[in-house]
C-alpha cells in the first residue's frame, strides 16, 4: 500500500493559506471527490484535476491508483477537516478498512492541483504551562473568587484535566452573600446580567448561545458550559467563558476582537446552580481533548492590594486597578 500511495506525491504550490477553518471551495471539492470516489467514477475525478495535474497523473494512472485504493481501503465512511498544511487542506479520513490523511490542493480555478494520501498520524497537542498573553480581568467592579487555586480545598476543578486551573467568580456583598434577598431568582444575584469583556485581543473560535438560564439551584448538565465563548489568542491560548445569560452574547465565531470588547452578560446557563462566571484557559479549542493552562492576570487589585502577574485563589476579592 505504501508503494502505491507514494506515486501520488505531487505538490503544486498554487495556493497558500494560514486559515484553519475549512473554506467553502475546499468543502465543495472534497465532498464531490468523496461522492465520486465512493461510486468509483475515476474519470469524473480526473476531470476535476488541473491541466498540470492531469499531465502529472494521466487518466490511466489516476484510475489505477483510485481502483487500488478502493480495493485495499474500501469506501470513505467519514471525513473531517483537520488543518491546512503547506498548499493542502488535510482531512482525517475513515475508510472502511483503514484510516488515512487525504490531502487536497485546489488552484484559483477550483481545480485539484495536488493530491496526496498517506497514513494519518495525530499530532501531539501543545504543552502550555501558563499564559504568555497579558490578560486583564473580564469584568468591572469587585468580584469574589468562589473557586480558584491549586488544591481541592481551594478549587474543586483540579481533578479535571481541562478545568484544573479554572475559576468560578461571582459578586458578593459585605456579608458574603451573592444575592440581595432570598436567592430564588437569577435577577436577585449581583452578578446576573453584568457585562463580561475580552481580557485581550484575539479571535472568537466558538460561540454557543440560546440555552435557557436555570432556576437557581437547578442545573442543566446536558451542555455543561451553557452559553459560552472561546477566544484564541495570538499565542494559541484558548480562553473559555461559560454560563452566559441566554441571548446576551455579542460576538460571532471567527470575529476579531479587541481587549475590553463586550462579549455578553453573566448568566446561569448550563451546569450552573447560580449566576457566576466560569473562566479557564486550555491548550486547544476542543474541550474534550484539551489540557488546562495556569492563568495569570497582568495587573489586578487583590483584597485591596495591587498585584502583578497574579493567579487568584479562593476567597480573593479581585478588581482591575484604578485608572
Amino acid at each position: 500500500m505504501k508503494r502505491l500511495l507514494c506515486t501520488t506525491n505531487f505538490f503544486f504550490c498554487m495556493l497558500i493559506t494560514n486559515a484553519q477553518t475549512e473554506g467553502p471551495v475546499y468543502k465543495t471539492i472534497a465532498d464531490q471527490f468523496e461522492q465520486l470516489y465512493n461510486t468509483q467514477q475515476g474519470d469524473s475525478i480526473f476531470a476535476m484535476f488541473s491541466v498540470e495535474m492531469q499531465k502529472a497523473l494521466p487518466i490511466d494512472k489516476t484510475n489505477a491508483f483510485l481502483s487500488g485504493l478502493y480495493r485495499q481501503a474500501g469506501k470513505i465512511k467519514q471525513r473531517e477537516f483537520t488543518k491546512y498544511q503547506s498548499t493542502f487542506a488535510s482531512y482525517k479520513t475513515h475508510f472502511e478498512k483503514a484510516l488515512f490523511a487525504v490531502n487536497i490542493s485546489v488552484d484559483e480555478h477550483h481545480k485539484i492541483n495536488g493530491f496526496l494520501v498517506k497514513a494519518f498520524v495525530d499530532e501531539p497537542l501543545p504543552q502550555i504551562d501558563r499564559n504568555q498573553t497579558k490578560l486583564q480581568l473580564p469584568f468591572t467592579g469587585v468580584w469574589t473568587v468562589l473557586w480558584g487555586g491549586d488544591t481541592k480545598e481551594q478549587n474543586y476543578h483540579v481533578v479535571s484535566t481541562v478545568q484544573k486551573n479554572a475559576f468560578d467568580i461571582e459578586i458578593t456583598d459585605e456579608q458574603g452573600h451573592s444575592y440581595k434577598t432570598d436567592g430564588q431568582t437569577n435577577e436577585d444575584y449581583y452578578a446576573f446580567g453584568k457585562p463580561l469583556t475580552a481580557p485581550c485581543d484575539g479571535t472568537v473560535v466558538l460561540v454557543v448561545d440560546g440555552i435557557k438560564d436555570n432556576k437557581p439551584g437547578v442545573m442543566n448538565p446536558a451542555y455543561s458550559p451553557g452559553n459560552s465563548v472561546i477566544i484564541k489568542t495570538e499565542k494559541n491560548e484558548y480562553l473559555f467563558f461559560a454560563h452566559f445569560k441566554q441571548h446576551s452574547i455579542q460576538v460571532k465565531q471567527d470575529q476579531k476582537i479587541k481587549q475590553g470588547q463586550l462579549l455578553g452578560l453573566c448568566g446561569n446557563s448550563g451546569n450552573s446552580s447560580k449566576p457566576h462566571l466560569h473562566f479557564h484557559i486550555q491548550n486547544t479549542e476542543d474541550i474534550n481533548k484539551a489540557t488546562g493552562v495556569k492563568c495569570y492576570f497582568d495587573q489586578i487589585q487583590v483584597n485591596g492590594q495591587l498585584k502583578a502577574d497574579y493567579s487568584p485563589v479562593k476567597n480573593d476579592k479581585i478588581s482591575s486597578p484604578a485608572l
